[in-house]
């Protein structure tokens, strides 16, 4: 597994189409930003590990992480190098999709986040 691609599971990719939908946002890497932001935002260990990537939502790395790439990134390693482990290409990897499944769950389980000002109160700090 690497992070040279980013792909989704089929329930992922309905959740997304759900929220472009409902929020006006057409780009499936701009939903996903937000989803792994809410993810790792969250300071717990996602609880589900194994997540099969079957459906046809893929892009590449730089597609879904655009100019802060390197930012996305170092945000991964530190959550491996958080909860002991190496932070290689492999782990770096799985730490994505698992916080991308995450936090596209986090935003089609809640209501506020169907508009985009909804998912904007979702980070603004309290």
């Amino acid at each position: 597994m690497s992070v040279d691609n980013v792909r989704l599971s089929q329930p992922a990719k309905d959740r997304l189409v759900y929220l472009k939908r409902t929020t006006g946002i057409t780009q499936w890497n701009v939903l996903c930003r937000w989803a792994l932001m809410m993810s790792l935002k969250d300071p717990s260990t996602p609880l589900v590990k194994d997540i099969v990537t079957d459906s046809n939502v893929e892009m590449t790395w730089r597609t879904f992480a655009g100019q802060h790439g390197d930012v996305y990134l170092a945000l991964l390693k530190q959550r491996c190098a958080a909860i002991g482990e190496e932070p290689s290409e492999e782990n770096v990897a799985q730490m994505l999709t698992v916080h991308l499944h995450r936090g596209i769950g986090y935003l089609g389980a809640d209501k506020e986040m169907a508009s985009i000002e909804g998912m904007v109160r979702a980070v603004q700090p309290v």
